[in-house]
C-alpha cells in the first residue's frame, strides 16, 4: 500500500470571531467615522483588532473593558446597542443565551429565519453617495466613456454632496473625496490607469441603480413635503441606517431617504429639446456632443476674463500691477488664477445663489470660450526664441483644445532696440507665427494698450455669446465636439457653443504631467532643427513610437533606403513632402551607433 500523503499546513480552519455582533457594530461605527472624516475611526479600528484576537464570547459591553483599546465610551455604546437588540428580538436583559451565537445566526442568511448581513450604503449627500450617483448617471449618457477622471468627477459630484471635495472642513484634514477609499475597499469603485480613471464595479452599479431609483420614485407631493420638513429641521442631512434586524418599514424609509430634489433625466431631455429649435443655428453634431443636462442657458452665466497669476506677480511688479489697475479702471470683471497654458482666456461662469444654511455657495460650472491669449513683450520674445520656449509654447497652444489662439505682442518702444537678437529676426518670428502657425497676432505699444485690447475683447465676447446656449463636451469623446457651421453662417453670427469645462482644460494643459511614449517621441522629434509640430505629427501618424520606427529602419535593405524612408511623408495643410534632408537627419540620429559628425 502506498503511504498516505503528508498534510502540510493547518488541519482545521481558524475559528471565527466569537463576538460577531460587537464586531459588526464596531465596524459600522468605524465606517461611519471614516465617511465623516473623524479621527475616531482609528480608535474603533484598534478596538476591532483587539476584539478579533479575544477567543472567548462576551456577555455585555462591560466585560469588553478588559480588552486593550476598550474605554468607557465604547463599552457604553456596545451595551446600549445590545439592550436595543434584546428589546427588538423579545429577549430580556438577564437572558443567559450567548449573544454571540445569536449574531452568527443572523449573519448566516435567511435559511433558518435569520436576516441578511447588513449592506454598506453611504449616507445621503455624503462623498460616497455623490460619487456613486455621478458615475451611474454618467454611464447612462449616450457616448459615455464608461469612466471619469478625478477632476471632472469632483466637479460633477459636488452638487450632490454637502461637504467640499477639495477643501477640508475647519479642524479636519479630510474632504468628501476621502470616502472614495471606502468605496474601493467595499469593491464598489474601480480605480485604474495613470492619470486615475474611476468606474463602477458590478456591485457599485447595482447599489447606484437602487439609489437612483429611490430618487426617481418620489412624486412632486413627496418632494414638497420633504422640502418643508427639511426647512423646519434646519436642512440637516438624513442618515441612511441599515441594521441587522431592520424592519420592512425601516427599509422603505431608507429608500425614501436616498432621494434627491434634482429633476429626472427625462425632464432635462424635454427641456433641452425645447431649447434647441431649427432657428437656433446649432449643428446636429454640436447637439449630439453635449451630454444631457450639461448646458448653460442664455442669461444664466457671465463672461469672465481669467488672468494668469504670473501676469500679476513676480518680476517687475509695478508694471504688472499697472495691467490690473487698468482693467479695474475699465470696469472689467476678471479672475486671477493659475493657467497652465496661455496668459488670458475667457470662461462662461454659471450664476449661482447661496443656499440657506450652507457656508459656501454651490460650485458654479465654468466653460472655456474658444479664445486664448499669449502675451509677449519684445524682450520676453527674444529670450523665449533663444531658449526654445517660443516653439514649445506655440505647440502647446495648438494642442490645448481652444481654436482661437491669439499672440499679443508689446513693442515696448525703444527698449526693443537693445536685444540679443536683431530686430529683423524678431519681426520674422512674429510673421511666421501669424502666417505659418495660423495664430492671430495683435501688436500693441505698452501695457495700457494691452489692457484696452483685453477690455474690448471681453465686451465683444459678452455681446457675441449673450443669446447662446452653451453645451459642455469632453475632449475624450470622438471628434472632440467639433462645431460645424451650417449654410455658410459666419463665426460672428453663430459662435462655437460646444465648449470644454475649465477643469478639464486646465488639467489637460499641465506641462509636466504623465506622458505617453507617443508624447515623449514627439518631444524628441521637435528637438531636431527644422522639425515643427506639424512635421512631428505627420511622422507620428505613420510611426507612433520609436520602436515602430526602428522596426521600419531594420526592414530597409540598404542605408540609402533607410535615409529616404520618411522623405515622402506629407505634412501640413499643403501636404508637402518632409524631404530627404530631414529624413536623413532623423535616420542618422536613431541609427548611428557612434557620435554624430
Amino acid at each position: 500500500m502506498s503511504p498516505e500523503p503528508v498534510r502540510v499546513g493547518r488541519k482545521r480552519p481558524l475559528p471565527s470571531c466569537p463576538n460577531p455582533l460587537f464586531l459588526l457594530w464596531l465596524t459600522e461605527m468605524r465606517d461611519h467615522a471614516k465617511e465623516k472624516g473623524l479621527k475616531t475611526q482609528y480608535v474603533y479600528q484598534k478596538a476591532i483588532n483587539s476584539l478579533k484576537k479575544y477567543p472567548l464570547p462576551l456577555k455585555n459591553g462591560k466585560e469588553a473593558k478588559i480588552l486593550q483599546n476598550f474605554g468607557d465610551g465604547i463599552c457604553k455604546i456596545l451595551d446600549e446597542r445590545l439592550q436595543k437588540y434584546y428589546r427588538e428580538n423579545g429577549k430580556v436583559e438577564s437572558s443567559s443565551k450567548d449573544p454571540s451565537r445569536e449574531g452568527e445566526t443572523n449573519m448566516v442568511g435567511n435559511e433558518k429565519g435569520g436576516k441578511k448581513k447588513r449592506e454598506y450604503v453611504p449616507q445621503k449627500r455624503s462623498g460616497g453617495y455623490a460619487v456613486l450617483l455621478t458615475l451611474y448617471r454618467h454611464s447612462q449618457l449616450p457616448g459615455s466613456k464608461g469612466f471619469m477622471f478625478k477632476n471632472e468627477l469632483q466637479t460633477e459630484a459636488q452638487s450632490l454632496c454637502d461637504k467640499s471635495f477639495t477643501v477640508p472642513e475647519p479642524g479636519s484634514k479630510y474632504t468628501a473625496w476621502s470616502s472614495v477609499s471606502t468605496l474601493i475597499q467595499k469593491d464598489l469603485l474601480l480605480k485604474t490607469h495613470n492619470p486615475a480613471r474611476y468606474s463602477l464595479t458590478e456591485l457599485g452599479l447595482a447599489l447606484a441603480e437602487r439609489l437612483e431609483s429611490g430618487e426617481r420614485g418620489r412624486n412632486d407631493g413627496q418632494e414638497e413635503q420633504e422640502r418643508s420638513e427639511a426647512e423646519d429641521s434646519g436642512d440637516r442631512p438624513v442618515t441612511v441606517v441599515l441594521t441587522v434586524d431592520e424592519d420592512k418599514d425601516d427599509e422603505h424609509e431608507g429608500e425614501d431617504s436616498c432621494s434627491t430634489s434634482e429633476a429626472p433625466t427625462t425632464a432635462v431631455t424635454e427641456t433641452r429639446a425645447e431649447i434647441i429649435g431649427p432657428s437656433s443655428g446649432l449643428s446636429r453634431k454640436c447637439q449630439a456632443s453635449a451630454p444631457v443636462g450639461e448646458y448653460l442657458l442664455p442669461g444664466s452665466y457671465d463672461i469672465v476674463l481669467c488672468v494668469d497669476f504670473i501676469e500679476t506677480t513676480g518680476g517687475n511688479t509695478a508694471r504688472k500691477q499697472e495691467l490690473v489697475k487698468e482693467l479695474q479702471r475699465n470696469g472689467i470683471t476678471f479672475d486671477i488664477r493659475k493657467l497652465n497654458v496661455g496668459d488670458f482666456l475667457w470662461v462662461a461662469r454659471e450664476k449661482v445663489t447661496p443656499v440657506p444654511g450652507q457656508l459656501r455657495p454651490p460650485v458654479a460650472k465654468e466653460l472655456v470660450l474658444d479664445y486664448i491669449i499669449e502675451r509677449k513683450r519684445m524682450d520676453d520674445l527674444c529670450g523665449s526664441i533663444m531658449d526654445g520656449r517660443f516653439r514649445e509654447q506655440k505647440f502647446r497652444l495648438k494642442r490645448c483644445g481652444l481654436h482661437k489662439p491669439i499672440y499679443l505682442v508689446e513693442e515696448c518702444g525703444l527698449a526693443a532696440a537693445h536685444m540679443s537678437l536683431p530686430e529683423s529676426t524678431l519681426q520674422q518670428a512674429i510673421v511666421n507665427t501669424q502666417v505659418v502657425d495660423g495664430f492671430f497676432v495683435k501688436r500693441v505699444q505698452d501695457v495700457k494698450e494691452s489692457a484696452a485690447y483685453l477690455t474690448v475683447m471681453t465686451r465683444y465676447l459678452q455681446k457675441l455669446y449673450q443669446n447662446c446656449t452653451l453645451f459642455c463636451h469632453s475632449r475624450e469623446l470622438e471628434g472632440n465636439g467639433d462645431f460645424e457651421v451650417e449654410n455658410g453662417v459666419t463665426e460672428r453670427e453663430n459662435p462655437r457653443c460646444s465648449l470644454i469645462s475649465f477643469t478639464e482644460f486646465n488639467y489637460g494643459a499641465v506641462k509636466n504631467k504623465c506622458q505617453t511614449v507617443r508624447d515623449v517621441f514627439a518631444r524628441q522629434l521637435m528637438q531636431i532643427s527644422g522639425i515643427s509640430g506639424d512635421k512631428a505629427a505627420a511622422i507620428l501618424e505613420h510611426y507612433s513610437t520609436v520602436s515602430s520606427l526602428m522596426k521600419a529602419y531594420a526592414q530597409c535593405a540598404t542605408e540609402a533606403e533607410g535615409e529616404k524612408l520618411l522623405s515622402s511623408i506629407k505634412y501640413g495643410k499643403l501636404k508637402r513632402n518632409l524631404g530627404p534632408a530631414l529624413s536623413r537627419t532623423i535616420y542618422q540620429l536613431y541609427c548611428t551607433r557612434g557620435p554624430l559628425s
